[in-house]
C-alpha cells in the first residue's frame, strides 16, 4: 500500500517471520491475553466496578500475573484494552516500548509469556490511519504475524529513536558484569603470563567484590522505591473505592454538582494511576536485572575464588617439584623441557599438572559415555 499523505497518522507494518518457539510463544501469549480478557469480566461483574482501571487493577491485577504468566506491562495496559480488543475480534495486542523494541534493521524484539524473543521481520508497507493509545499492536493476520507502528510516513520515529538508543547506549552495569565474569574466565590467568598470577587474580575478585557491593546497593534502592511506590497505588485504590460509593450517594440525593466534582476527581486520580503504574513496571523490571546482576556476581566471584585457591596449588605444586627433581647430567633436559610443556598445558586450561595416570579413569569415562548414550536413545524412542 501507498504511504499515506504526509504528516498524517499511519501504521508502519513489520512482518514477522518468527522461529517455531518464538511463533509457539507468540501464540501462547494470544491465548493468555484471552484468558486475561475473562478475568477483567469477571472481577467487573462481581465486584460491580465497570470500567474503572483502577478498582480493575486492585481486584484483577495479581489474579492475573499468577494465572496467565503476561508480562507486568502488557497486563497494565491490557485493563484499558477491553473495548478495542472485542473490537479487534481478538486479533491484536497492545505493545510499547517495553515490550517490543527495534533490534537491528530486520530484527524486532517482543516480549511473551515465554520470556522474550528477537524475530525477524520484513517491511511492509503502511496501512492509513491510526488514532490508538498505544505506540504499536501486534497483529494476528491469516498467515501468521505483523507489529505495526503509529508513525507519521518517511520519518518512522520509533524505530530511529530505538536505534539511536541502542547505538549511544552507555556502557551498563550488566555488561560490565559480564567482562568480570569472561575475565576471570578465560582472560586473567592467560594475560599474566610471565607476571604474578596471584596479583592479577586477586584484583580481578577485588573488582567482582566492587560490583557485588554496587549490586546491592542497587537492589535496595529498587526495593525501597517498590515501597513507596505500592504506598502510593494503595493510597489511590483505597480513595477511588470511598470515592466511587460518594459518587453513588450523590447522584442518588440528585446532588449533581457533588457527583460532577467526584467525578472530575475520580479522572485525576486515575492518570496518577497510569503514571504510577508504569513507573512501577519500570521498577520491576530494574528489581529483576539487580538481581539478575547479583546473581552473576556471586557466581563469578565463587569461581574466582576456586580459581585462586586452583592456581595456588598448582604454583605450590610446581615449585615443590622444581625443587625437588634430581639434577642428573642425561635426563635433566629432557626433563626440563617436559615440566615447562606441562606447565605451559597448565596455563591454558587451568588443569594442574602432575595428575597421574590411571587405567580406572578411561574405565570411569567409558562408563559415562555408555549410561549416556542409553539414556539419550530412550529419549528419542519416547519422542517418537
Amino acid at each position: 500500500m501507498s504511504p499515506s499523505p504526509k504528516n498524517a497518522p499511519s501504521a508502519l507494518r513489520y512482518r514477522l517471520a518468527p522461529e517455531p518457539a518464538a511463533k509457539a510463544a507468540i501464540e501462547a501469549t494470544f491465548l493468555a491475553y484471552d484468558r486475561m480478557m475473562e478475568i477483567l469480566d469477571e472481577v467487573a461483574r462481581t465486584h460491580n466496578v465497570g470500567a474503572n482501571v483502577v478498582l480493575l487493577h486492585a481486584h484483577a491485577y495479581e489474579p492475573i500475573r499468577k494465572e496467565t504468566a503476561l508480562p507486568s506491562r502488557l497486563v497494565t495496559l491490557g485493563l484499558r484494552d477491553r473495548t478495542e480488543y472485542r473490537a479487534a475480534q481478538g486479533r491484536r495486542l497492545p505493545l510499547d516500548d517495553k515490550l517490543a523494541k527495534i533490534k537491528g534493521p530486520a530484527t524486532i524484539s517482543i516480549a511473551t509469556v515465554q520470556g522474550r524473543f528477537s524475530v525477524p521481520f520484513d517491511y511492509a508497507g503502511y496501512a492509513e490511519g491510526w488514532g490508538q493509545s498505544v505506540p504499536a499492536h501486534l497483529i494476528r493476520t491469516d498467515d501468521g504475524f505483523e507489529v505495526h507502528y503509529g508513525v507519521t510516513p518517511n520519518t518512522l520515529p520509533e524505530e530511529e529513536n530505538a536505534m539511536d538508543t541502542i547505538a549511544a547506549a552507555p556502557d551498563n552495569f550488566l555488561s560490565r558484569v559480564g567482562r568480570l565474569i569472561a575475565g576471570i574466565a578465560y582472560d586473567a590467568i592467560e594475560q599474566a603470563e610471565g607476571k604474578n598470577k596471584l596479583k592479577v587474580v586477586g584484583q580481578a575478585i577485588r573488582e567482582i567484590e566492587r560490583a557485588e557491593s554496587e549490586a546491592r546497593d542497587a537492589l535496595a534502592a529498587a526495593r525501597a522505591e517498590e515501597y513507596r511506590l505500592n504506598a502510593r497505588r494503595g493510597e489511590i485504590e483505597r480513595e477511588m473505592t470511598d470515592l466511587a460509593a460518594k459518587i453513588e450517594g450523590a447522584i442518588a440525593d440528585s446532588r449533581d454538582d457533588l457527583a460532577r466534582a467526584g467525578i472530575a476527581r475520580q479522572m485525576d486520580l486515575e492518570a496518577q494511576f497510569e503514571v504510577l503504574s508504569r513507573a512501577i513496571d519500570e521498577n520491576n523490571e530494574k528489581i529483576e536485572q539487580c538481581v539478575t546482576s547479583l546473581r552473576a556476581v556471586l557466581s563469578a566471584l565463587q569461581d574466582a575464588e576456586q580459581r585462586r585457591a586452583d592456581l595456588e596449588k598448582s604454583e605450590a605444586h610446581a615449585s615443590h617439584q622444581a625443587s625437588t627433581s634430581p639434577r642428573k647430567s642425561g635426563g635433566s633436559s629432557a626433563a626440563a623441557k617436559a615440566l615447562r610443556a606441562g606447565r605451559a598445558v597448565a596455563r591454558a586450561t587451568g588443569v594442574p599438572q602432575g595428575i597421574p595416570y590411571s587405567s580406572d579413569i578411561d574405565e570411569l569415562s567409558a562408563l559415562h559415555r555408555d549410561k549416556e548414550i542409553a539414556a539419550r536413545l530412550a529419549r528419542l524412542k519416547s519422542r517418537s
